[in-house]
């Protein structure tokens, strides 16, 4: 079952913006080539019959990590602690949402570098995180002035995980524990695996499908990247790149699918992980929400009440798709 992950994980997916100089994406030249191209296809072939199998399963894929689903209700209280840390960690470095817009400068970026860290704080507190949460996706105008389309797309991992805490928030008591309906649940899940699976989307085609100049600029600063020359094998930076750009890709679609979440979580730490040695802090603190969702999806995969949700779609009802309103 692990065996189209494992063949697609030797490259390690990375944001090139954060450490080399930004270039603009659009070679869509190189996307069609006949690689990027295949790739892709293999890509969502394999995306769409991981999900279909696991329609096959009512439970955990994995049943021995059943223990972690009794972490299922302080789920919404390690979101909101992953989300501010990353916040407040990146208005000390003076990075707004990401690492890469780190030229905020005058009164106005001061201030949205303010406005990020008192939500940062106000979100590890656990204080009434759904307003502080719909706050946090009401940066999203300054960002999209600030930076454009592009960095609001690669950056909806953090909306992602500020829409969980908006429709299921930690609950009241001292310790946060959450115990909300099971549709809010799995409305909640949806968006957590769409802002993330949207933002690995992005990405595999920003910096890498539709970028390739500077996917190789990265590969050439970074050469420790190229694992397959570990193993002795030696391919042509553009072939490295669609690779890169094929895996990210499948990562965001296994996100979204929300098939056999164990699997697919444990899989995609192996690179994601890889690369804290390599990048070190500013890796880490920028892909704090990532780590929180993995773990969460994790979690909610594990426990034989909450696996089906993981994968829950909406099915359209009289011709308009419910969606229930937030409560608590």
């Amino acid at each position: 079952m692990t065996l189209p992950l494992v063949a697609m994980t030797p490259a390690l997916p990375t944001h090139e913006r954060w450490f080399v100089e930004s270039q603009a994406a659009g070679d869509w030249s190189f996307f069609f080539s006949p690689l990027p191209l295949v790739l892709t296809g293999a890509v969502v072939a394999v995306a769409l019959l991981w999900r279909l199998v696991a329609l096959r399963f009512d439970g955990p894929e994995l049943p021995f990590l059943g223990r972690l689903g009794g972490l299922v209700p302080w789920i919404p209280r390690l979101l909101g602690i992953h989300l501010g840390v990353a916040l407040l960690a990146l208005a000390a470095t003076g990075a707004f949402i990401t690492p890469s817009i780190d030229h905020l400068d005058g009164v106005g970026g001061n201030a949205l570098l303010l406005v990020e860290a008192g939500l940062g704080i106000w979100l590890v507190t656990g204080w009434q995180l759904r307003t502080a949460a719909a706050l946090v996706l009401g940066l999203a105008p300054a960002l999209t002035v600030v930076a454009g389309w592009t960095a609001l797309g690669e950056s909806a991992n953090l909306a992602a995980v500020a829409a969980f805490l908006v429709v299921v928030p930690p609950g009241p008591d001292a310790h946060g524990a959450a115990h909300p309906s099971r549709a809010h649940l799995r409305w909640a899940l949806l968006w957590l695996r769409l802002g993330v699976g949207t933002a690995l989307i992005v990405l595999a085609f920003s910096e890498k499908l539709t970028n390739p100049a500077m996917a190789i600029d990265t590969l050439e600063t970074y050469p420790a990247l190229d694992v397959f020359s570990l193993v002795g094998l030696s391919i042509s930076p553009e072939t490295f790149v669609a690779i890169a750009g094929a895996t990210e890709l499948l990562f965001g679609l296994l996100v979204i699918s929300g098939a056999f979440p164990q699997v697919a979580v444990l899989v995609a730490m192996v690179p994601f992980n890889a690369t804290l040695v390599l990048f070190g802090q500013t890796e880490m603190v920028g892909h704090l929400p990532v780590y929180g969702v993995f773990l969460a999806l994790l979690v909610y995969g594990s426990s034989a009440e909450t696996a089906g949700a993981v994968r829950w779609l909406p099915a359209r009802t009289g011709g308009r798709v419910p969606v229930p309103a937030p409560v608590g």
